[in-house]
């Protein structure tokens, strides 16, 4: 079982990190508005950065890493630049 890391990019421009082991039904039901409830009223979400991890605890601490960056910091992993 493969697990991912990703960051998704909220229709108000906002960013949410989250994990999965199957990362296309998690963005369908992220954008169903039932994913988790920070995105439910942010749709439609598009996945902007996924980093693929050897196990669910590397997923773990990586989701883990990745929510204590900056903004800016997040926006470049993503390669988006200000």
């Amino acid at each position: 079982m493969n697990w991912a890391c990703y960051l998704l990019q909220c229709a108000d421009g906002t960013l949410y990190c989250g994990i999965t082991n199957d990362l296309e039904k998690r963005l369908a039901v992220h954008n169903a508005g039932e994913g988790a409830k920070y995105t439910r009223g942010r749709t439609p979400v598009r996945l902007a950065h996924v980093e693929l991890c050897a196990d669910k605890s590397a997923a773990l601490k990586r989701e883990m890493q990745i929510k204590t960056l900056s903004r800016a910091e997040k926006l470049r992993l993503c390669g988006v630049t200000q």
